[in-house]
């Protein structure tokens, strides 16, 4: 254990988390995503776990550590629903919520279709497989920076 830092956060994903550069980008996916395939084309070239967490709970964990982008439009995404893609579903609304939370202001993602979000995710630099069952519990993180006067 560590103090200050989010128990939920193992090892593994603490050593990406900072081993990212500013605009590296971080996937969290649901349990229905190919994750493990995805996974061995991105710059880590493994898979990520947060088992038995929703996307929140882990999302909640990531940026506890994780500054977001503040210089881009696309400093987190979701993926859309297919067919559908203005519905915000409630994992999608509980992730947002955290963001939120985590920025101490309204942020809202962008919606990212499905099918470009594939080819995003295996662009990235990490993949991290949550326990999220639900349907498109698919998120992309942005890392920001963090000011030297912090």
């Amino acid at each position: 254990m560590l103090k200050g830092i989010d128990n939920r956060l193992n090892a593994d994903v603490l050593r990406v988390l900072r081993a990212m550069g500013h605009g590296d980008v971080l996937i969290v996916a649901d349990t229905n995503f190919p994750s493990d395939s995805t996974a061995r084309a991105t710059v880590t070239g493994e898979l990520l776990r947060m088992e038995n967490l929703t996307a929140a709970q882990a999302v909640q964990a990531i940026l506890s550590v994780l500054p977001l982008d503040t210089f881009v439009e696309d400093f987190a995404g979701r993926m859309e629903i297919v067919g559908d893609p203005a519905t915000i579903p409630p994992v999608q609304a509980e992730v947002q919520a955290e963001i939120d939370r985590a920025e101490g202001r309204h942020r809202p993602m962008i919606g990212i279709e499905r099918f470009a979000f594939y080819d995003m995710a295996r662009r990235s630099y990490a993949v991290i497989q949550t326990g999220e069952r639900r349907f498109y519990g698919c998120f992309m993180f942005r890392k920001g920076v963090i000011p030297p006067e912090a």
